[in-house]
């Protein structure tokens, strides 16, 4: 919960009994926050865990430290919660992070899967972590995090480090970040649509789109890092290229096919020289208008400087 100081003084975290968990000094005007860990969305949380071990059947480890206040409480609310499930046959455990790292990294080293089970912080600090030592990089990890009430979050890794990236785009017209892995994130944010709606289009959407990442990972269609050569925009247009090719193939939706198939026609027909556009206008400066907050237009001129491109999008 994040609260605003009315005056000089302190916060206080107390607990029913009257003790003094925690408090904080704060001015006028500090912004507050603690954090809060409530029992439904636990509850939720364990059964996670268990149907993540129920489908592979990998060993499932709850990152807690029985030393730790916090992680002592969690470890009660897991211990209580997992008998309400049918765990026969799975390996489920409670370590340490510092034991659980290790035992993962036995595992990976293995060529195995190890199902980690922790908060949010963590799992955030590990999807980038593992991905980074395998690949070199985040960029083309993809995290699915179930949410209570059925929705879904669809995260990916960094597509590089921002503010270096920026600073090039500023200084040269080349932005170098990756987007790959928030193509990856909008398959299955789709196919969870064409699911919940009972929507043949998302779901058609999606296999196309997964269609289009094979074929700009085959063609190796990513981000370069240096002025002159493909960046971030000609990656999003031979993304673009490959997955309105793929609907246009698609025999599922006629609708789809109609509407897609000329746009593919033109990409294709234009896609050396859109290519093109899309690497002569780098070497020079770049003005947004601003860094937090860009101008619109002078962004969207930066952004989309191949005529050709834009033309084909715009009639659509």
């Amino acid at each position: 919960k994040t609260f605003e100081a009315p005056s000089n003084g302190k916060f206080q975290v107390v607990a029913s009994n009257g003790t003094v968990l925690m408090e904080q000094p704060v001015s006028t005007g500090d912004i507050y926050r603690s954090s809060q860990a409530k029992d439904i969305p636990i509850q939720d949380w364990v059964k996670l865990a268990v149907n993540r071990a129920k489908a592979s059947g990998e060993p499932c480890v709850f990152w807690l430290d029985e030393k730790r206040g916090h992680d002592a409480q969690m470890i009660k609310k897991v211990q209580k919660y997992l008998p309400d499930h049918d765990t026969t046959g799975l390996d489920i455990q409670i370590m340490d992070p510092v034991a659980a790292m290790k035992f993962s990294l036995k595992l990976v080293r293995e060529g195995k899967n190890a199902i980690a089970a922790t908060g949010n912080v963590l799992r955030d600090y590990l999807t980038d972590l593992f991905p980074i030592l395998e690949l070199g990089t985040s960029a083309r990890m993809l995290s699915i995090v179930p949410l209570i009430a059925g929705g879904g979050l669809f995260e990916t890794g960094a597509g590089g480090s921002a503010p270096k990236h920026v600073e090039q785009f500023l200084r040269e017209g080349h932005i170098r970040w990756d987007s790959l892995g928030e193509y990856c994130a909008l398959v299955p944010s789709l196919e969870q649509a064409a699911a919940a709606d009972n929507n043949p289009k998302a779901k058609i959407l999606a296999e196309t789109l997964d269609a289009g990442i094979g074929q700009y990972l085959e063609n190796q269609k990513l981000p370069s890092r240096k002025v002159k050569e493909i960046d971030n925009r000609g990656a999003s247009f031979f993304l673009s290229l490959y997955w309105a090719e793929a609907l246009a193939a698609q025999d599922q939706d006629a609708e789809l096919k109609a509407r897609f198939a000329p746009v593919a026609a033109e990409l294709r027909k234009n896609a050396d020289k859109i290519d093109q556009e899309l690497i002569d206008c780098q070497g020079e400066a770049v003005d947004c208008g601003g860094y937090f907050r860009p101008d619109p237009v002078k962004a969207d001129k930066a952004m989309r400087p191949s005529a050709t491109l834009n033309a084909i999008i715009d009639a659509m």
